[in-house]
This record gives structure tokens, C-alpha cells and sequence, in this order.
């Protein structure tokens, strides 16, 4: 007797199992799982996860029989799928007219007796293949398996759509990653090419106030100001950009070793303080290994922002090194500045937050610097946190991995 494998809806049920892009492995312990439990609980020597596709039918996990791939014409996966039933059982097809030539059961002590598949169905209504257990002799299930095996299957479901999310997750993500990199080469770009007719503006400005101040008058020399004070602002901001696309991809793969308070006094010669300012350095120098470039940048922005935001007639900034820590070396950069409001700690490492409108020398802050530090710590495998209290000062404590 011929069995019917192809059912009403197939071209639909074709494109279903084709969208959800399953691979062959039969190594994804998920599905594996889930076959050794439905052997177990049914005392089936045999158990598998097959998909019914086109011409053939293939198998995701195979307990019990080693097989990959099955004729669709002749596979018991394709008689369930066609059935109008869920679940399709043969307890022994030696008796079953419809089985009595088939060349499964004819095949010695490998001969398939028994065969109970359990349609996977999606949330389309489609049959996607089956879990079946399978034995070599006649035999049954009682409800109990039954009902197991149709809840298994619905697990089998589940795992087959969390792949196809799982790849639309990742196919996002790499269009993401492709469309950010544009972004930033956009941005990069942009910000080198405004640099030089931003300097000329500077430099045009100090010319017309040196060559053409009685000309001009006070309020021509106050308008020149305010270009130069606007291009200046602009200028930093770039600069900052840059830092921020250019510097905070820096990781630890490109380190040395160096002195810790070398690198320090070299970040402060790079600031030229012209505040009163105390800047107390660890009392125990130490040599660390870590990306040089990246620390002086980090520490570069955080010991300025304490200069900037600073109300106090002496400024007083406390640099400490804890390498006693078996993996990471953890420093903490401690000011008496203005402090930071608790509902704006949490943001403060956001691009483009800033907590004050303007810092002390009058100048608005582009809220680039922390963001640029925390990715900065980031690739050197630590992590920054903040502890600050408004009109005592704030305390930056970080890690980065030995």
C-alpha cells in the first residue's frame, strides 16, 4: 500500500522550514537533551528530531541510530507529518498491512516495529518534522508518554524558533556594527576636515584685534572675542571627538611596562595647570604593564574634569594605585571640587551627558570625555564606578586587568 508523505499545505510548510534556517549539526546538546529524555521516558531505545524537507528527510539529533538523512518517499517522519493526526503511532508494523513490505521493516534486528512520531508544529500551524521514538520489537505508550512526548516537542519548537531569532539577532547586529563603523569614519572625517578652517578663524580673529583694534572699536574687539571663545569651544569639541572615535578602541593587546607616577607627571605637565592646585601622587612608585596610551588618556580626562569643576580657592586632587589585587590594578582619582548630583551619576558615562552647564573657565562642557574614559577602561578589562557628594567632590575609582 502506497502512504501519503505529502501534505495538502506542503509549499507552505516548505517555506516555513526553509525560513527557519536550522543547520544539520547534531552536536547541539539542546536537541540532544531533549531526545535522550524522550528515550528515557518511554523506555524507546530509539529517539530523533527530524525535519521533513523537499526530497528528504533529515535528522537534528539521533539517539540510539546512527543516521543523518532518510528517503521522504519511505520515511515514517513524513507519514506523521501527512497525517491529520499529531501524533502517529504504529506499534507494530510487521502486523500493520500498510508496513508489511516496507523496507524499514524488513531489515533484520535493525527493522523499525514500533514508531511514535509527534508532530513539531509552529505557531503557523505548520508541520515542521516530528520527535519520534522508535524500538526494534512491538511495543505501545500508555497516556502519561504520550502527553511527555507532545510537551517535548513543543520544547523542540521553541528551540527552532530561539535559532531563527538568535541568527535575526546576529544578522542585525553585524548590519549594526557595519552601519556604526560608517558613522564613525563619517564623524572622523568630518571632524579632521572642519580643523583647519576652524584655525584659520582662530588665527583671523588675533589678527584683526592686533591690526584693526582702533578700527574696530571696543564693541568690534568684544564681537572678535566671542568668535574666537565660539571657535575655540568648537575646536575642543572636535578634538574630543576625535579622541573619542580614534582613542577608545585602544585595548590591551598593545602594552608595556612603565612607571605609574612618570606617566602621571607627564599627564601634568600635558594639562599646564594655572590654578592653585595640589596634585598628590601615590607615595610608592610601581612599574605596570598596560596600554600606555589608554591610561594617559584616561587619566588625562578625568585629573582635568577635577580642575574644571572645581569651586574651591585650592584645588586638591588625590591619585592612588592599589596593585595588590591579583588580577586587575585598581587606581582612584579623588577631588574637593563641586561634587555630582546622585541623580546624575548614573549618566555621567553616557556620550553627549553632561552634569554642569559650564565648568570654571566658562566653558560648556561637551559631555564626550567620560564616555571616551569608560570605553577606554572597558577595553582594558576593568570597570569605572563613581562615589561623589555635592560641594565636598568626587572620587573615580577604575580597574584595568594586569
Amino acid at each position: 500500500m502506497q502512504l501519503n508523505t505529502i501534505p495538502k499545505n506542503d509549499k507552505e510548510r516548505l517555506l516555513a522550514v526553509q525560513s527557519y534556517k536550522l543547520d544539520r549539526c547534531q552536536n547541539d546538546i539542546s536537541f540532544n537533551n531533549i531526545t535522550s529524555l524522550a528515550s528515557t521516558l518511554t523506555n524507546m531505545p530509539i529517539s530523533l528530531i527530524s525535519i521533513v524537507d523537499k526530497d528528504e528527510v533529515w535528522f537534528k539529533s539521533a539517539r540510539g541510530m546512527q543516521i543523518s538523512t532518510s528517503e521522504r518517499d519511505l520515511s515514517f517522519c513524513s507519514y506523521a507529518v501527512a497525517s491529520d493526526d499529531e501524533v502517529y503511532i504504529v506499534e507494530d508494523t510487521k502486523k500493520d498491512l500498510c508496513f508489511v513490505n516496507h523496507p524499514y521493516a524488513q531489515n533484520g534486528e535493525e527493522s523499525i516495529i514500533f514508531y511514535a512520531g509527534v508532530c513539531l508544529i509552529d505557531k503557523n500551524n505548520h508541520k515542521l518534522g516530528t520527535l519520534c521514538v522508535i524500538d526494534n520489537k512491538p511495543n505501545t505508550i500508555n497516556n502519561d508518554q504520550k502527553e511527555a512526548l507532545k510537551l517535548l516537542s513543543q520544547q523542540v519548537v521553541k528551540l527552532i524558533e530561539l535559532n531563527k531569532s538568535n541568527l535575526k539577532l546576529k544578522q542585525t547586529k553585524r548590519k549594526l556594527t557595519k552601519k556604526n563603523k560608517m558613522l564613525k569614519g563619517f564623524a572622523s572625517q568630518v571632524a579632521h576636515d572642519m580643523k583647519m578652517p576652524l584655525a584659520n578663524m582662530i588665527l583671523t580673529t588675533d589678527i584683526l584685534k592686533s591690526k584693526y583694534k582702533d578700527a574696530i572699536g571696543d564693541n568690534g574687539v568684544d564681537y572678535l572675542k566671542n568668535i574666537k571663545s565660539s571657535s575655540l569651544s568648537l575646536s575642543n569639541y572636535i578634538n574630543n571627538l576625535l579622541n573619542y572615535y580614534e582613542n577608545s578602541h585602544s585595548s590591551s593587546s598593545s602594552v608595556e611596562t612603565f612607571s605609574f607616577n612618570q606617566l602621571l607627571e607627564e599627564v601634568i605637565d600635558i594639562i599646564n595647570i594655572k590654578v592653585d592646585c595640589t596634585i598628590n601622587l601615590p607615595e610608592k612608585d610601581y612599574d605596570i604593564t598596560s596600554n600606555r596610551a589608554a591610561l594617559e588618556l584616561v587619566l588625562l580626562n578625568l585629573i582635568t574634569n577635577s580642575l574644571k569643576y572645581n569651586d574651591k580657592d585650592e584645588t586638591v586632587i588625590d591619585v592612588e594605585l592599589d596593585t595588590k589585587q591579583a588580577d586587575f590594578n585598581f587606581i582612584t582619582v579623588t577631588d574637593n571640587g563641586i561634587g555630582i548630583p546622585k541623580d546624575k551619576q548614573k549618566k555621567i558615562f553616557k556620550l553627549f551627558s553632561t552634569v554642569e552647564e559650564i565648568d570654571r573657565f566658562g566653558q560648556k562642557g561637551h559631555g564626550i570625555g567620560l564616555s571616551t574614559v569608560k570605553k577606554l577602561v572597558s577595553n582594558l578589562g576593568g570597570n569605572i564606578t563613581v562615589h561623589s557628594e555635592v560641594g565636598v567632590g568626587s572620587s573615580f575609582k577604575f580597574s584595568i586587568k594586569k
